[in-house]
């Protein structure tokens, strides 16, 4: 039902079983080859997601940047639900802002565990619980597990890291356990869980630094938020609780799974976190910049070339519509009103519009004969 998850899946273990069976002083049947083939097809799946990772990274930091905003959309529009969801996709898409890009390394790690899960599972399929086919020791030994050969099924149930099968668990039934009676001893409890509990134990640690590391980089009003603040405890101290009592039922190759996706994911933070962080200052340095270079120095008159072309600008405009065209009859005519043939000024002349008239002080007026 789920072949198109497992043949990827297998496949990709198998390379990398290849690669490191070929190494002389290893070789296909050691259980350190087996151990490293599961911990690389973590780190394969993780570089094709380091993109997205990056991606979800800037998606969370957007969703805080917008919390204001839509706190204020949830309080604007409490009584309409339909109105408020259709604001908030409209905000959404106006900062260019996609939730589901959150999602997405999450959403593709699942199929990979699960599918890990099970191609593991299918390399001792002598069990008769839920999903176990039931097979006798000899039948197991002979049938493939999708890429893997009968040799490779074979090579697997011989593998040993350090005295326990890599495909067992702390809680196996022993009619499972003695499917590996063919290719050396039979594995005890103990054996299983010296293997097993160190696992669990940095597994849960990893998961417990990694969620520290994401909520300490939450803005205070995202962990003010109640659902937030829910969130932050579930992966802070359920999450790793879960790995610890959930870790006896998990196969050790699980496990391996488990601690090489933590550690992956605690070195790619810091060094996306770091690159954001360079980003984002270096914006900041080119706006203190630009607003540097545009403001007037110290003792510097403030430049008016501009407040001086805008004036003259608006002066040229108004007297072009405004005033009344000169003509030159008419400064001619009023040039001949003011000066008379011998030179000396008319009494009569008009005053220009909006000046004071001539007082005649010191002269008296003279009175008309009669």
């Amino acid at each position: 039902m789920l072949d198109f998850i497992y043949y990827p899946v297998s496949g990709i273990l198998w390379v990398w079983h290849k690669v490191f069976g070929a190494i002389p002083f290893l070789g296909p049947d050691s259980g350190i080859t087996w151990a490293l083939s599961v911990v690389f097809l973590v780190f394969t799946l993780r570089a094709v997601l380091y993109k997205p990772f990056v991606k979800q990274v800037r998606t969370t930091r957007q969703m805080q940047e917008l919390q204001p905003q839509i706190k204020a959309l949830q309080k604007k529009y409490s009584g309409d639900r339909q109105r408020q969801a259709t604001e908030m996709q409209k905000l959404q898409k106006e900062h260019g802002f996609n939730p589901i890009m959150g999602c997405l390394p999450v959403l593709a790690q699942a199929p990979v565990f699960i599918g890990l899960f099970h191609v593991l599972r299918s390399f001792n399929r002598t069990g008769t619980g839920i999903g176990q086919l039931g097979m006798s020791v000899e039948a197991n030994a002979n049938t493939p597990n999708y890429f893997f050969s009968v040799e490779d099924v074979q090579s697997f149930l011989s593998a040993r890291l350090f005295g326990a099968p890599i495909s067992a668990w702390i809680t196996m039934p022993k009619a499972q356990l003695d499917a590996f009676a063919a290719y050396g001893p039979i594995p005890t409890v103990l054996n299983i869980a010296v293997v097993a509990v160190p696992l669990m134990v940095i597994a849960s640690i990893a998961t417990h630094f990694n969620s520290r590391a994401s909520v300490a980089r939450q803005s205070p009003e995202a962990a003010a938020n109640p659902q937030s603040a829910i969130m932050n405890k579930l992966a802070l101290w359920v999450f790793p609780l879960g790995v610890l009592v959930g870790g006896p039922f998990l196969p050790i190759a699980i496990l391996l799974y488990w601690v090489s996706n933590n550690i992956w994911t605690y070195g790619q933070q810091h060094i996306v976190f770091r690159r954001i962080d360079a980003e984002e200052e270096e914006k900041k340095q080119a706006a203190i910049a630009r607003r540097a270079d545009n403001a007037p120095k110290p003792g510097a008159r403030p430049d008016l070339t501009k407040k001086k072309k805008k004036s003259a600008t608006a002066t040229d405009g108004s007297s072009s519509e405004g005033e009344p065209e000169i003509v030159e009859g008419v400064v001619e005519d009023s040039a001949s009103d003011q000066v008379s043939g011998d030179g000396s000024t008319s009494g009569t002349s008009k005053p220009k519009p909006g000046a004071r008239p001539q007082s005649n002080r010191g002269k008296s007026p003279k009175r008309k004969r009669r």
